[in-house]
């Protein structure tokens, strides 16, 4: 079975609580990308050994034998009985990088084993699962446009189709951002307006003053690289530009197909419409 996990941009992130078990909660817009891995896995026809993983594309980093893929597949096994599997994972969304690429395999791996094995779990069971790989995997369980809270698995599917006619550029430096890290930076902070209000009602156009990452200041201020990219897609006539989750990938939203500037070419690694 082959498989096409998904990256995501956040529209918005908001950091509200820290939480007692050591988590924050959030409040975010979740929206699915056109932009992929590739994931294959078939039945191991030597039994008796264990799942074995390739991994082309770009370094994912860490060691293979921690991937999150590998990590769904020894977790959902211990609910559902299935043989040992050959995995080839090759990664386009580079890691680190604010897309959920890690969350979106992993997903996709619960999702792809679940039609595989016929294993007839629920889209709301799948999601329980994903949660205890990380916070965003419940997100890619579906991968629809979704307004989220909690830890980011509390989840509102939108009706509305979200930039529509819109154009969009992601921009990636090559920095690997600590969620951790940014987490540990954050202060949390109740916002005035709900994310899911402001947009499903507001055009992209008038979303600069008030959908913000709270990530960004922290983020900006140890990698100066990132906020001027931001900066740069805002010159470069971007009608809403922001950071994806805790970095360090940048997007900018506009209203037509556009052409960067050359000194932005460099950090392109994908562009399209939405719808």
């Amino acid at each position: 079975m082959v498989v096409f996990p998904r990256a995501k941009i956040n529209l918005g992130l908001r950091i509200t609580a820290r939480r007692d078990d050591g988590y924050h909660d959030i409040e975010t817009f979740f929206l699915p990308l056109p932009f992929t891995d590739a994931l294959e896995f078939v039945v191991n026809d030597r039994k008796g050994q264990k799942d074995k993983l390739v991994i082309t594309g770009i370094d994912p980093g860490g060691n293979p034998g921690d991937n999150l893929v590998l990590k769904a597949a020894e977790k959902l096994r211990r609910i559902h009985s299935f043989p040992s599997l050959k995995i080839h994972l090759h990664k386009a969304i580079p890691a680190g990088a604010g897309l959920g690429g890690g969350s979106a395999d992993a997903a996709y791996m619960l999702r792809g084993l679940n039609r595989l094995f016929a294993l007839n779990i629920s889209c709301e069971e799948l999601r329980s699962i994903a949660l205890e790989l990380g916070s965003d995997c419940p997100f890619f369980i579906e991968a629809r446009a979704s307004y989220a809270t909690g830890r980011g698995e509390k989840m509102t599917l939108t009706s509305k189709e979200i930039l529509k006619n819109y154009y969009m550029v992601l921009l990636n430096p090559g920095i690997n951002v600590s969620t951790k890290e940014a987490y540990q930076n954050c202060k949390p902070s109740k916002p005035e307006e709900s994310l899911l209000q402001i947009i499903e009602t507001l055009p992209p156009e008038k979303w600069k003053s008030k959908v913000v990452n709270d990530f960004e200041d922290n983020v900006f201020s140890k990698y100066p690289l990132i906020g001027k990219i931001r900066q740069d897609l805002y010159e470069a006539g971007a009608v809403f530009s922001l950071m994806s989750g805790s970095g360090s990938s940048v997007y900018g939203i506009f209203k037509s197909r556009h052409a960067i500037p050359d000194k932005l070419k460099k950090h392109l690694i994908w562009q399209g419409s939405l719808q």
